[in-house]
């Protein structure tokens, strides 16, 4: 039996791959756990700073593998639907698109805070043409970042929609050739390592969190949250390295 994913260290990036190719990437059980117990590797690894996440033989992922679930076989795990879709790594995670990402494939693509996909990619939430609900993030997270008409649409039709539309509505981050979306991803990755740690842990925890603030409270937890790297030896060196002309050298505190 081949593994269902495929882990990879590039310097400070790790590529998570979903290797279940004969299946187009669905996810069992197995490719579950497998996916949140890569997660929170390259979570606890320091050393690491951005994942991207792909799949095997020019397709993303069908999403749930419906042959196991028909046997009762469901892909959750502590970390929520698929391995990840309740709660993604906390460290910034790229999405690369090749091919098909539909149902569950869907969900995990927007698990991640970026998108990268070819430009014949394919997107949908096809769950209510089957009797079910895109609950593993679909529904929900569409609704946070496409207009309510467009989300309503491919919630309520199951249709698709395509990479280059995504792009132009934006919930899609670059738009590359087939077979060029995880070199793309990659590339996009080094741009957020080449940035301070501390700056970007703390820019993505308001991205995550500010959903949730209230308008009065906003830019007080904001604050909070972003204090830490304000007063960092990082951002003293930030200045220091742009008044003498220099890339910066991070130490992340």
């Amino acid at each position: 039996m081949t593994d269902p994913v495929l882990i990879e260290r590039r310097d400070a990036i790790t590529v998570l791959t979903i290797n279940r190719p004969a299946a187009r990437n669905a996810i069992d059980p197995a490719a579950a756990r497998a996916i949140q117990a890569a997660v929170e590797a390259f979570e606890a690894d320091a050393g690491v700073r951005v994942l991207v996440l792909t799949g095997a033989g020019g397709t993303f992922s069908a999403g749930m593998d419906l042959v196991a679930a028909t046997r009762g076989e469901m892909p959750i795990t502590e970390r929520g639907p698929l391995g990840i879709t309740a709660k993604p790594p906390a460290k910034p995670m790229i999405s690369a698109v090749e091919g098909f990402a539909l149902a569950g494939g869907f969900e995990l693509a927007l698990a991640g805070d970026l998108i990268v996909a070819a430009n014949n990619a394919q997107f949908g939430i096809p769950e209510v043409k089957r009797g079910l609900v895109a609950a593993g993030g679909g529904v929900l997270r569409l609704t946070q970042r496409l207009p309510r008409s467009t989300a309503a649409e491919l919630a309520l039709t199951g249709g698709r929609i395509s990479a280059e539309r995504l792009y132009q509505l934006g919930l899609v981050n670059r738009i590359t050739e087939p077979g060029e979306s995880l070199t793309v991803a990659l590339e996009l990755a080094a741009e957020i390592v080449a940035a301070a740690p501390l700056a970007v842990a703390a820019s993505k925890r308001i991205i995550d969190e500010s959903p949730d603030w209230s308008v009065s409270e906003g830019f007080a937890k904001q604050g909070e949250v972003a204090l830490p790297a304000l007063v960092s030896k990082d951002a003293a060196e930030g200045a220091l390295a742009f008044a003498q002309k220099r890339e910066p050298r991070w130490q992340g505190q």
